[in-house]
């Protein structure tokens, strides 16, 4: 409150008082905490964890990025620097087993109100090849391998959750959750922008089922099997080039595989993603006469990014899995 002003002294003790009411009443509701700007000082590990933050804070946060843009998350190297100041956040928003250095550094900042997008929705095992059937809280036999190109029981989760707008729904919904938790005096607003976001997350997903529903093939390929949970969502089979990480590189063995399945299944296209290397997709689309285009696993928002935000470049993928896969 501004009171460089010339005004009565009893006005002025009367306007200290109620500051005073106020101040000790917004502590008592659970005030934000950050800097001089009262925000909550949230810190989110990567885009999809910090787009939901943004939308569902919106002016009660401020919001920063551990994976700076145009950076592959898989490989993120952490400073000590970012390590302390994930200390000082009010909300730390990760997802475990994606980023090997954030989970350590996580660990040692000793941070208290850290969220796992992990723990918010079940993971899944999936594999490079075929249609998966991951393993779930409800049928946790599921994600052994099989002869048909399942995942084997060894394998691991499958961090990719935000790919699948009903998955990434219940991730938002836990966000939603931590934000009111650590700001309770914003609480009513953190719910209404969670519900707003999971209505257009379910409004995505019915794009999806609609646009994929009749297609002259169900099968793609992409460089980086990121698209498991999409995949699974839409019954759709995913030939991933390389696995989980997209900079391992694929056995001789397998790009003679997949030469296979893209005859046997009609394929058209190599898809490769924004952040990685396009090298192996042209290889394979240079061997089998494949066109490329992008599948973008949204883990990370740059110039080349096929959209400004989450719903931009969705759309964009859905558009040329259509193209790819021979909408009918």
């Amino acid at each position: 409150m501004n009171v460089r002003r010339l005004i009565p002294a009893a006005a002025l003790a009367a306007a200290v008082a109620l500051g005073a009411t106020t101040l000790t009443a917004c502590a008592g509701a659970g005030a934000a905490g950050g800097g001089a700007d009262g925000k909550l000082d949230v810190m989110a590990s990567f885009y999809p964890l910090q787009f939901l933050a943004e939308r569902i804070g919106e002016d009660h946060v401020k919001v920063a990025t551990l994976t700076k843009p145009g950076v592959e998350p898989h490989d993120l190297e952490i400073t000590p620097k970012q390590t302390g100041r994930l200390g000082e956040a009010d909300v730390v928003l990760y997802l475990k087993s994606l980023q090997p250095a954030v989970d350590k550094a996580v660990a040692q900042s000793g941070v208290k109100n850290v969220v796992d997008a992990a723990t918010l929705t079940p993971l899944e095992v999936h594999g490079t090849s075929g249609h998966d059937h991951g393993a779930d809280a409800d049928h946790p036999e599921e994600g052994h391998g099989d002869e048909h190109g399942h995942s084997h029981g060894e394998a691991a989760e499958d961090p990719h959750v935000w790919l699948d707008p009903v998955k990434y729904a219940e991730v938002a919904k836990g966000v939603g959750a931590a934000l009111e938790k650590a700001d309770p005096g914003h609480a009513a607003d953190y719910r209404k922008n969670t519900e707003e976001l999971v209505a257009r997350l379910t409004a995505l997903n019915t794009e999806f089922e609609d646009g994929l529903k009749n297609t002259a093939t169900r099968t793609f390929i992409t460089t980086h099997a990121a698209f498991g949970y999409l995949a699974e969502r839409y019954g759709l089979d995913q030939e991933g080039i390389s696995g989980v990480d997209p900079e391992s590189e694929p056995s001789p063995a397998r790009m003679k595989e997949l030469q296979a399945v893209a005859k046997k299944e009609n394929v058209s296209t190599v898809f490769f993603e924004t952040l990685a290397s396009d090298k192996t997709a042209k290889s394979l689309a240079s061997d089998t006469g494949l066109k490329t285009d992008v599948l973008d696993p949204l883990e990370g928002i740059t110039d080349k990014s096929q959209g400004a935000d989450y719903f931009e470049v969705m759309r964009s993928n859905l558009k040329n899995l259509q193209k790819a896969l021979g909408t009918k």
